[in-house]
């Protein structure tokens, strides 16, 4: 197991305000101690190679691997030709991952938005469908596409439409690839949708590439019907909150468990730092008590374990 960080409490700063920059947060990042940092598409301020290029030479000057790169596709809007420029979006970030990544880094994918009037058949086959179409580019390039159990992208207006835990295992099993698709898990997400983290951890464990090891925090007061009832308004609640992971709602001891017990081998990403960087470094620290604890500190990286 090796630990990267993904800046959670920055999206907005980096991706859509621009007063951080990708090459801002890979300097700030150096003071974490982990292995790798998982990117996001806003970060791409181009998709020119030359951008490309250079957070590559940020990234191995720093010593750091890049492990996934966090894409928000929504395939299953109801305009076709918004459809086709999703997919062709993502498969640009499928090259720019094996760019950055190397052979068996993983892409995250997501299903889309739970748009209204959406029918969950309608849903699956857009979202199973565009998956498809970008396998043999994962192929080809030896990308893994990573589909996470996903609560909301900052953009979007409506949650995943693969959301809840049935519908996040049809569309799984629409798929038939074990070689370049598996799941991206994140146990804060299932809890948000009102799922078991460490059941939905065991359903799917076999197919596990990568984990976002978030922890959430409900405001006082709140309730996760709040959460659920959120939709149509834009990014998160403030009743839901990023906070250190190990201190929130997720028993980490049980999901480490699961995963040691699988002989899962693969990347866990500290997604975090709303309240700052020290609040980064004490999840870090926490994910390497983990790692010591239920892997013995083992660190070694097989593709041969990723996949199942």
């Amino acid at each position: 197991m090796r630990i990267a960080a993904f800046p959670k409490g920055w999206l907005d700063d980096i991706s859509i305000h621009r007063t951080m920059s990708v090459f801002d947060w890979i300097e700030r990042a150096g003071a974490l101690g982990c292995e790798g940092l998982e990117l996001y598409e806003g970060f791409f301020w181009s998709l020119e190679d030359d951008f490309v290029e250079a957070v590559g030479q940020a990234l191995e000057k720093a010593g750091f691997d890049m492990p996934m790169m966090c894409c928000s596709p929504d395939f299953t809007h109801p305009d076709p030709g918004f459809r086709r420029d999703q997919i062709e979006r993502q498969a640009r970030f499928i090259e720019i991952t094996r760019a950055l990544g190397g052979s068996g880094a993983a892409c995250r994918v997501l299903s889309g938005q739970r748009h209204p009037g959406l029918s969950v058949e309608e849903g699956l086959e857009r979202a199973a469908g565009a998956i498809r179409e970008l396998l043999p580019l994962a192929h080809r390039l030896d990308v893994t596409l990573a589909l996470e159990n996903h609560y909301k992208d900052g953009a979007w207006l409506y949650p995943e439409f693969a959301q809840r835990r049935d519908v996040f295992l049809r569309l799984l099993d629409a798929i038939d690839d074990r070689t370049h698709f598996g799941v991206q898990y994140d146990p804060s997400n299932a809890v948000v949708a009102g799922d078991d983290p460490v059941d939905l951890l065991r359903a799917v464990i076999g197919r596990v590439v990568t984990m976002q090891a978030s922890d959430r925090y409900l405001a006082p007061g709140a309730s996760l019907d709040d959460v659920l009832a959120a939709e149509g308004r834009p990014g998160y609640l403030e009743q839901l909150r990023h906070g250190v992971i190990g201190q929130g709602m997720n028993d980490f001891d049980a999901i480490f468990s699961t995963l040691a017990a699988a002989g899962y081998n693969g990347w866990v990403s500290v997604e975090d730092g709303v309240d700052g960087l020290d609040q980064m470094r004490q999840s870090v620290e926490f994910l390497k008590q983990m790692r010591e604890v239920h892997f013995g500190g083992r660190t070694d990286l097989s593709r041969d374990n990723l996949v199942q």
